[in-house]
């Protein structure tokens, strides 16, 4: 599978908290779920947050 490049611009959620009203960011990635799972891990470690940290991204991946 080719890998694709998605983008994603929106809220970031921490449990069911609004940490961030918006944040953007690019990754490449095979599927939309790893995609996800990357931008999640990349937002945990900017972010200084532990790996068990639950953090969810309810906005939509941009392909391109």
């Amino acid at each position: 599978k080719t890998m694709q490049q998605y983008r994603y611009d929106g809220p970031v959620m921490r449990f069911d908290s609004c940490v961030q009203y918006r944040w953007t960011a690019t990754t490449v990635a095979a599927t939309e779920a790893k995609a996800k799972s990357n931008l999640i891990y990349r937002y945990k470690k900017e972010n200084g947050l532990l790996p068990s940290a639950k953090i969810t991204l309810p906005g939509k991946l941009i392909f391109g």
